[in-house]
């Protein structure tokens, strides 16, 4: 309840923000002297229900699109000893996490990997790669767990979706008064939309996206390490750094599918420019927070 109390002041405050910005910039008077009309409250609104609604509509769907995506079999009754095994530590973990028991799935894929999604902490997914479970010793599988759960408790899914709304509600919003800048004050139109008004909303919509992302993949990143500590907690900070340096050993691995890498214990690496789109912090970094810490 708290977050989505989080979610809606946060729209709000978001909306009276741009409101009165573009008022103090003089904007306002600018498209009224030029005879656009621009309704700023209905823009205002209708980008925020757009922009925060599409972001909690993923993450409502999340645990439905996650499985689909990895093909992920949600553990009912487990098959084999291993799956017990998985489902009682994950049990165990969140317990001592406090959140209620998520459900706990596999998927198939060499690669060392696992993820954790769902709009309610006490109703999550986890899931794990089979790649994971034959990949590496039971105290890393576990610290993997760890980490995930942590996502959960921290609540870093609704976070993110909360971050991913704001985001969207600035696009949206500022796009589409670029478009009418530029339609009402360069090309002169007096009179509803001209072709300039939806070529520049759409420009400058990907490359306000493009800017807007950097400030998720920042907030991805800077979970992991929480995440990581999380882990080390939860089954122990040797057991956190072995897993980390067992993922930093596998060279050449397939990745989870774009739309759930930031959901997942590692991500793929970057260079230069690269970095600043990453999901998750290089697994050398990750690996010396987890040793600096006392």
């Amino acid at each position: 309840m708290k977050r989505i109390l989080l979610f809606l002041i946060t729209n709000i405050v978001v909306l009276l923000v741009l409101g009165g910005v573009l008022r103090l910039l003089g904007v306002e008077r600018l498209l009224d002297a030029r005879g656009a009309g621009l309704d700023y409250w209905a823009l205002l609104i209708f980008a925020g229900v757009f922009g925060m609604g599409g972001a909690f509509l993923s993450l409502a769907l999340s645990k439905w699109i996650a499985t689909r995506m990895t093909g992920a079999r949600v553990i009912e009754q487990p098959r084999t000893p291993a799956e017990s095994r998985l489902v009682d530590i994950v049990r165990r973990l969140a317990r001592e996490a406090g959140i209620g028991m998520p459900e706990v799935a596999v998927y198939d894929s060499s690669d060392m990997n696992a993820f954790a999604t769902g709009m309610r902490r006490d109703q999550a997914l986890v899931a794990v790669s089979t790649g994971l479970l034959s990949g590496m010793e039971r105290n890393e599988i576990e610290a993997v767990l760890g980490h995930e759960i942590s996502h959960v408790a921290n609540g870093d899914m609704v976070t993110l979706a909360l971050i991913q709304g704001v985001v969207n509600t600035f696009v949206i919003f500022l796009s589409r008064v670029v478009g009418y800048v530029v339609d009402r004050t360069v090309f002169r139109v007096e009179r509803g939309h001209g072709p300039a008004y939806w070529i520049t909303a759409i420009i400058a919509e990907l490359v306000l996206g493009i800017l807007a992302s950097l400030v998720v993949f920042w907030f991805s990143r800077r979970r992991e390490f929480r995440a990581d500590a999380g882990g080390a907690r939860l089954a122990g900070r040797d057991s956190m750094i072995a897993a980390l340096d067992r993922l930093r050993s596998t060279v050449d691995y397939e990745h989870l599918p774009d739309r759930m890498a930031a959901f997942g214990v590692s991500g793929r690496a970057g260079v230069g420019i690269a970095r600043w789109f990453m999901t998750h912090p290089p697994l050398e970094e990750r690996i010396a927070a987890l040793q600096a810490r006392a």
